[in-house]
């Protein structure tokens, strides 16, 4: 899929990982052919290479949502092929990053700026990123829906403070691309989940969202155990 965003020199290309229902995007100046990865995955990693060859992409970073339990990230690798700068938000405490950003940090990739926006409580590192029109909102917010947060330094209180105050004060027309999608959903908009989300939408009180994520009972991701001490470790395995 490819999205061209305000400035039509922003190319979007949204990958899946169908295994583990994990969404990839690929985003750069068609100008100066300059781009970045949000949450690559490790199986995927010829697939995304192969398309940055084949488009001309000079990646610059590869930027993760938060620590991910459920997949393996193919940052380092990617850092390994292409010389990408892996970054993460500063609450992950991923000291393999390059890079870490704070909650209104900003980075650049060809014309572009990327702004960091932290939105702790399915894990306490995570982060968002704003570019142009778009916002990636990793496991905070979901398509109808949103990441669980029994685990990982996980809060409901803290989700829900991060999707009112953070991402549901951006623009109604506001593009959501999260990390998963689990019903075959590709993006929806901020105005759309402030209506319709069924955790966090119709003025949902911080009551009524913490009664439904204490209710959830889902098992642990298949990967868990595999999965989180790689990522410490930007998807490092032996």
């Amino acid at each position: 899929m490819t999205a061209t965003q305000k400035n039509s020199s922003l190319t979007m290309r949204q990958l899946f990982d169908q295994d583990t229902w994990t969404h990839t995007y690929l985003l750069y100046d068609a100008e100066g052919m300059e781009g970045i990865i949000i949450d690559p995955v490790k199986e995927k990693l010829e697939r995304d290479l192969k398309l940055m060859d084949e488009l001309g992409v000079k990646l610059k970073y590869v930027l993760e949502t938060h620590v991910h339990a459920d997949h393996i990230t193919s940052a380092d690798d990617i850092r390994q092929k292409t010389g990408a700068k892996v970054i993460y938000g500063h609450g992950a405490g991923v000291e393999c990053a390059d890079g870490t950003l704070k909650d209104g940090d900003t980075l650049k990739f060809g014309s572009f700026v990327v702004k960091a926006l932290s939105t702790p409580g399915h894990t306490s590192g995570c982060t968002s990123y704003v570019i142009e029109n778009m916002v990636f909102t990793g496991d905070a917010l979901f398509i109808r829906g949103t990441g669980r947060t029994d685990f990982q330094q996980g809060s409901s209180e803290a989700l829900y403070k991060s999707v009112n105050e953070k991402l549901f004060t951006l623009p109604d027309s506001t593009l959501v691309y999260p990390a998963h999608d689990y019903k075959g959903m590709w993006n929806s908009t901020v105005g759309e989940e402030k209506k319709y989300n069924p955790r966090l939408g119709g003025g949902k009180t911080l009551a009524e969202f913490v009664e439904i994520m204490n209710n959830l009972k889902l098992a642990n991701p298949k990967k868990i155990d595999v999965a989180v001490p790689a990522n410490m470790r930007c998807g490092k395995t032996d």
